[in-house]
């Protein structure tokens, strides 16, 4: 395989997608080497069909606002492979969803959820719809209209969505009523329920809790820990909170949080009770990150910025992708932080990326460090499927044994010849073989 030209078919199969390209490039790059020495996957061209989605779902969305007039959104489903087990990705609701960007999370779901040891395809959906600033009513009505077409492309042992930007417990919620609704049974079809519903413990805190436990044995390798350290986190939503909340428990000082206006950086630390009042202005005044300054004075604002470059000891981009840049690299390097890992579902860059690895940084990429919500989401799935309900303990648990486990995979092909685990090639490699070797035993199919 030369990486390079099939990435050149591709682009010029599916052009205008540079979110998709940028995740096939890098994942090619780094599997090129493991993928050669099995003659047997060129001969079934397996890296070509593994780069395109088994189908693609396209449907209007139209539903009724609160002054009754009629809006119409895109609805998107990528169903990429299901060769380990059924699909499973979150729905993203955001002004920014397209095409291209969903077929690079269902792309990268494909390889994070082939790590997680549990059995579980790729997929990923969405809407360009965006929950902010709408009314519950007029959220509760779009979901309703969302589900009346997906519903039917869905289900326990076909494709099983859960939450992600946009998509948190109220739509999850929405979208279930609907689809019961809809198909008159009550199944485990959508995970990030409520635990009323079916839902899991710890799986709104499993991607934070998740991405810390990953960073956490990261540092082991060092001989180093997260106490005493300074932590920039990027996002103010379910992940970067409870990024927060682990780092906390962990003993490290979370820094800044942010939104899409701009950042907080607090020079005191975000400590407990300043961490409950920004869960509280999130989830339930929907409130901006720049109101955390009129209750704690002493942090500054800066608006339209990202927070890579104040001073601190570890980096969690925890919002959107691409959103560390090299410039944001270079100013991590610079100012000493030693581990960069991504809670956001690529949030860096390449050049960035090359820049934290040239320096010998410790850098993982979201399929790796972020893998611990879809984890905790086959656990809900698991749950569902034997109608039980496990305990909190039990669910972290297993948990923390999934992120080690993902880590010791990372380690085992990502180690370089002087030490340095590249964690990129590690992750990719690692689910890339399970992937591959499940299609070469399954056929041409």
């Amino acid at each position: 395989m030369k990486a390079i030209e099939v990435l050149e078919t591709l682009k010029q199969r599916f052009p205008n997608e540079p979110e998709y390209h940028q995740a096939v490039e890098e994942v090619l790059g780094t599997i090129e080497e493991e993928y050669n020495k099995h003659p047997e996957f060129e001969r079934v061209n397996l890296i070509e069909r593994l780069c395109i989605p088994d189908r693609i779902y396209q449907f209007r969305v139209t539903w009724m606002d609160d002054k009754g007039q009629i809006q119409t959104n895109m609805g998107y489903r990528i169903q990429h492979n299901n060769v380990i087990g059924p699909y499973k990705g979150g729905i993203r609701f955001h002004k920014s969803v397209n095409l291209g960007i969903l077929k690079f999370l269902a792309f990268e779901q494909t390889f994070k959820n082939s790590l997680t040891t549990l059995p579980m395809g790729g997929a990923k959906g969405g809407s360009d719809f965006s929950p902010r600033g709408k009314s519950d009513a007029e959220v509760m009505r779009f979901c309703q209209a969302f589900m009346q077409e997906l519903h039917r492309h869905i289900g326990p042992d076909c494709d099983v969505p859960a939450g992600d930007i946009g998509v948190g417990g109220r739509e999850v919620g929405y979208m279930f009523g609907a689809y019961k609704k809809y198909t008159h049974q009550f199944q485990g079809v959508l995970t990030g329920k409520g635990l009323e519903f079916g839902g899991s413990l710890i799986r709104p805190e499993a991607t934070g809790y998740g991405t810390v436990y990953f960073l956490r044995e990261m540092l082991a390798t060092k001989g180093d820990t997260i106490e005493g350290k300074k932590v920039l986190i990027s996002g103010a939503g379910n992940v970067a909170q409870y990024a927060a909340e682990k780092v906390l428990q962990l003993g490290g000082i979370p820094m800044t949080m942010s939104d899409s206006d701009g950042y907080i950086y607090d020079p005191e630390g975000i400590d407990r009770e300043k961490l409950d009042f920004i869960m509280e202005l999130k989830n339930v005044d929907r409130g901006r990150i720049k109101e955390y300054i009129e209750e704690y004075p002493n942090a500054k604002y800066v608006a339209g910025a990202k927070p890579w470059f104040e001073k601190a000891d570890i980096a969690l981009p925890c919002a959107t992708q691409n959103e560390l840049n090299e410039e944001a690299a270079k100013a991590l390097v610079a100012n000493g932080v030693i581990a960069v890992a991504e809670g956001a579902n690529m949030p860096t860059t390449p050049e960035a990326i090359k820049v934290l690895q040239d320096a010998k940084i410790l850098y993982s990429p979201g399929k790796a460090s972020n893998a611990g919500g879809v984890s905790v989401s086959g656990l809900e799935m698991s749950q569902n499927s034997e109608r039980l309900s496990w305990s909190a303990e039990e669910v972290d648990a297993k948990l923390l044994w999934i992120m080690q486990n993902i880590h010791e995979n990372c380690v085992k092909y990502g180690t370089e010849p002087d030490g340095y685990v590249n964690y990129v090639k590690g992750a990719n490699v690692a689910g890339f073989m399970k992937v591959a070797k499940a299609m070469m035993a399954q056929g041409i199919v």
